[in-house]
């Protein structure tokens, strides 16, 4: 598997962002609070994580939620995936929404999200006045069924 090299400062006190099985695709990261939070349901807050990365240009940083705190919980990320791009610079907050009918409470370093490095591609526009038919055609959504 190849490595990229992305570069991170963490505030004092804070868990390094890791992978927690060989196989995985995300690296878990931390809150970075110094009390619970609560949130009730339907609330969404940003959480901070206490890092900021230096990440290589054509790539981003994809932030996605843990699947076992949504299907515990209903805790899920707003903007899933969120992204996190090559230029910048600021502290990593994860956006958190509950979506269950029970509050929930996050503790200081528990984890979160997950992040994912990807290969980001360019488009480039061809403008044209038609496009090569396909099977589908503008067929939408649900229009193969249930």
């Amino acid at each position: 598997m190849e490595k990229v090299e992305v570069k991170i400062i963490r505030e004092e006190g804070v868990i390094l962002p890791k992978y927690m099985t060989p196989g995985a695709a995300g690296m878990d990261v931390y809150a970075y609070i110094d009390k619970p939070i609560t949130l009730n349901s339907l609330e969404r807050r940003l959480i901070p994580t206490g890092i900021t990365m230096e990440i290589p240009f054509g790539y981003e940083v994809q932030v996605r939620p843990r699947s076992g705190l949504a299907i515990k919980y209903g805790i899920t990320l707003v903007n899933s995936p969120g992204t996190i791009d090559s230029d910048y610079r600021g502290k990593i907050g994860i956006i958190l929404i509950n979506l269950s009918l029970d509050k929930y409470t996050i503790n200081p370093m528990e984890r979160i999200g997950q992040l994912v490095l990807q290969k980001v591609y360019k488009m480039e526009f061809n403008e044209t006045d038609e496009l090569e038919k396909s099977e589908r055609s503008t067929g939408g959504f649900g229009h193969t069924g249930k």
